[in-house]
């Protein structure tokens, strides 16, 4: 590992010298076998809590803690290089922190570090828990390319819900290299703004929000870890009955994956009636994807800048659907559902909404008119549902791997509502399966009074009243259980 010297000037000849030097980690976790920091303890005096501050890893670059002798000091010997930049804010600010680590041999590898109010050392200048909130950050973080922990420039930043100008540059300087360079660049542009006496105080307000919702988004890399096939099956069997096909599309999918680690280049259209699971399907492909996820609707969608946002040029600007979901999400990696796509309105002349979806869905990078920066798609899943093809454009048809849903048979929705619907619904509601059921011709009146609908969501809130009316009777008539013939089921769903 190299070695960083950061070049004292003569005055600063006796200055002490770099004693660290950096690994590359992109471990998510610290722990003993996988530090933050490690010191020298040939003097055997750093314990598993260890109080102090550190010396500005600039000029010195050591933790300084108190002892029965008096101040004494511990080189620093290894640092990860996500961490440098946080070291050198705490040193330059005289941040008071207590370590916790392990002694392994002649060395201390610290795990965890925590602020503490001590010795009238400096408050940190954001809110309760920057610190915390800073460190999960850059754990979460990929490794830095190794030439840039030996390059000193000034960056800025934000805090634990970042907002104020203090706490963004706070951040900038401690884990600006977390972010897309073309970010951290716009982030500094911004700052600018936001600091200046030159432009006015709505523009001011503009940067500061647009950097308050661009710093507390997490800004992933699109790398994906392996996804168990085995855990994906279950998951899929457990939410969806039967289509065979669609779960084996999505298997696939996750298959790729797993081989590129990359999202695929296409993400998912699912076609079919009403009410045959097209929402728990992208529900449950998210949870497979370990993503959070958002939801779009198109069939409320009128004007394309309800999507891209509006320029900070009004007063009442704002940013649009999709930056806010970047935004709720907290991070850049998550899946899109793009409700009834089939339905997406014309808009009011200014451009089709459904046309503003190409660049997400082109994974080259979406610009809000707002924050008025690229925002990388790379890391967006999409997955849509429409209930009929032909009323989408050929454009978009082209950005999808298409799913065909057909509707349920008269012998699946028997399966659907006696096996999942009905036990769901009395497990929600705290009945055992004993106390309401249905005799063979009461589940074929439930199927026939449907045989019309498409999907399940009517057999789902017919077994919604069915329970309800069982329930009633448990407690109002006293009675031990109740089964629903065809004649009681017609009575009470007719």
């Amino acid at each position: 590992m190299p070695v960083f010297d950061f070049n004292n000037t003569p005055e600063e000849s006796k200055a002490p010298q770099c004693t660290y030097t950096v690994f590359y980690s992109s471990h998510s976790q610290a722990g003993p076998d996988h530090p933050v920091l490690v010191l020298d303890n040939r003097a055997g005096q750093l314990k598993h809590h260890s109080n102090g501050a550190f010396t500005n890893p600039v000029r010195k670059t050591a933790f300084e803690f108190k002892t029965e002798e008096g101040t004494v000091s511990a080189d620093i010997l290894r640092i990860d290089a996500r961490f440098v930049s946080l070291l050198k804010w705490l040193g330059e600010n005289h941040i008071n922190v207590r370590l916790s680590g392990v002694i392994k041999e002649d060395t201390y590898a610290v795990y965890k570090i925590r602020e503490i109010a001590f010795g009238g050392g400096s408050k940190l200048s954001a809110e309760d828990g920057f610190l915390q909130f800073m460190i999960e950050r850059l754990l979460s973080s990929d490794a830095p390319s190794e030439e840039e922990p030996g390059e000193d420039e000034e960056e800025a930043g934000d805090s634990m819900k970042l907002t104020s100008i203090q706490s963004i540059t706070d951040f900038m300087n401690c884990a600006g290299r977390t972010l897309p360079d073309n970010i951290r660049l716009w982030a500094r542009r911004n700052l600018a703004v936001a600091r200046s006496n030159e432009v006015s105080a709505e523009e001011r307000r503009h940067a500061q929000r647009a950097l308050s919702i661009m710093m507390n988004i997490q800004w992933k890399g699109n790398y994906f870890e392996s996804i168990d096939p085995v855990e994906a099956r279950r998951i899929l069997d457990e939410e969806l009955y039967g289509m065979e096909q669609v779960k084996q599309r999505i298997i696939e999918t996750i298959i790729q994956i797993n081989r590129t680690h990359t999202l695929p280049a296409y993400g998912l259209l699912l076609i079919g009636p009403a009410g045959t699971g097209k929402s728990q399907i992208a529900y449950a492909v998210a949870r497979i994807l370990k993503l959070p996820w958002t939801t779009l609707d198109m069939s409320s969608i009128n004007d394309p800048e309800q999507l891209t946002g509006s320029s900070r040029i009004y007063a009442n600007a704002k940013p649009g659907i999709i930056m806010d979901a970047f935004s709720m999400a907290g991070e850049s990696n998550l899946v899109f559902i793009i409700n009834e796509l089939d339905k997406a309105a014309a808009g009011k002349g200014n451009g089709n909404p459904a046309d503003v979806l190409l660049t997400l869905l082109d994974n080259l990078g979406f610009t809000d008119n707002y924050i008025e920066c690229m925002i990388p798609t790379v890391g967006v899943y999409p997955i849509a549902t429409a209930n009929e093809k032909d009323q989408i454009s050929a454009p978009l048809m082209s950005r999808f791997a298409v799913i065909e849903i057909p509707d349920y048979t008269p012998e699946e929705k028997k399966v659907i509502f006696s096996e999942y619907a009905l036990p769901k619904v009395l497990r929600r509601i705290g009945m055992e399966k004993s106390e309401c059921s249905l005799t063979p011709d009461g589940l074929e009146a439930v199927i026939d009074l449907h045989r019309n609908t498409s999907g399940i969501r009517d057999l789902e809130q017919a077994a919604e009243h069915i329970a309800a009316n069982a329930l009633y009777q448990i407690e109002v008539d006293h009675v031990k259980s109740v089964t629903f013939d065809a004649s009681m089921v017609r009575d009470l769903l007719g």
